[in-house]
């Protein structure tokens, strides 16, 4: 099976990357391209990284082209704008820097990590900037403003569902712990930053997908990944429901991270025998994602 990663992140020149507390660093382009080789994965989509809470150094733009340069069959990218550039104002042009990046091949905005409210006039100012030019917007969502990265809305993602009706072009694609444990109606404000477990009573996330079509998510990392395998049952139903909004990514930022092949194999295991469909299975892994990326 094909398949298309939507969510990574690399360093192009990991010799001058600042460590992470936690000791390790971003991967670079070759050991990125080392674990897709290993998972079967032919081409990722590139996320920087440039809002201080997102990291100790960012991730730039123009270092993520060079990357895509240096690699054209093997990554796409998205740009990233933080909503407070240019001039701390609801008033920057930010449709003319969206748009610069877009002529030089970005297919989209993200990962969004700054810490606003998903409804402050600035976020406001660049989601409009993106639905004019199309360009997708790859969210982080944060549970509470401190302590963490991401836009911050509250439980049940009202603040989303307000830019969602407000901006219908937009195409919002949502990811993090604080929006994957919207999946189940057992969430709470206590536990919505983290991996939550058991059966899945639906919660308010796939009504927002039924209602707003302009919603996708990716399934990356532990919090995408959690959400799927904390239930299969109600993971077919969701992936089969939502196939056409639903990408595959990984999200691997460390070289000892190894749940993308569980992952990967849980989802093989769906497909296979467990109801997942081979239509919905082949636009999740990778038909969405080269509909996007124009490939």
């Amino acid at each position: 099976m094909k398949k298309i990663d939507i969510h990574c992140h690399v360093v192009a020149f990991p010799e001058f990357s600042t460590t992470r507390l936690n000791g390790q660093n971003f991967l670079s382009a070759e050991d990125q391209i080392a674990i897709h080789d290993k998972a079967g994965v032919s081409h990722g989509v590139l996320l920087p990284l440039i809002s201080p809470e997102a990291r100790w150094s960012c991730m730039s733009n123009e270092e993520t082209q060079y990357v895509v340069s240096q690699y054209p069959d093997r990554f796409s990218w998205f740009c990233n704008v933080d909503p407070r550039q240019g001039n701390y104002t609801d008033k920057a042009d930010l449709l003319h820097l969206v748009g610069q990046y877009k002529e030089k091949g970005a297919k989209g905005l993200g990962e969004l990590t700054a810490s606003l409210y998903a409804d402050d006039p600035m976020m406001q100012n660049l989601f409009r900037a993106c639905a004019e030019l199309d360009m997708p917007v790859l969210i982080h969502i944060a549970p509470q403003f401190g302590g963490t990265y991401g836009i911050v809305d509250e439980l049940g993602l009202p603040r989303i569902e307000k830019m969602l009706k407000k901006y219908p072009d937009l195409k919002i694609i949502g990811h993090s712990q604080a929006f994957w444990s919207e999946i189940s109606a057992d969430n709470t404000v206590e536990i919505r930053g983290g991996c939550n477990k058991g059966k899945v009573k639906e919660g308010r996330l796939p009504k927002l997908m039924r209602e707003y079509g302009n919603l996708y998510c990716d399934i990356s990392a532990g919090s995408g990944s959690n959400a799927m395998m904390r239930d299969p049952e109600y993971a077919v139903k969701f992936l089969n429901e939502f196939a056409d909004r639903v990408y595959y990514g990984a999200d691997v930022c460390a070289n000892i991270q190894t749940f993308q092949y569980d992952f990967l194999a849980f989802l093989e295991g769906l497909a296979n025998d467990g109801g997942l469909t081979r239509e919905s299975y082949e636009k999740i892994m990778y038909k969405n994602a080269e509909k996007l990326l124009g490939i």
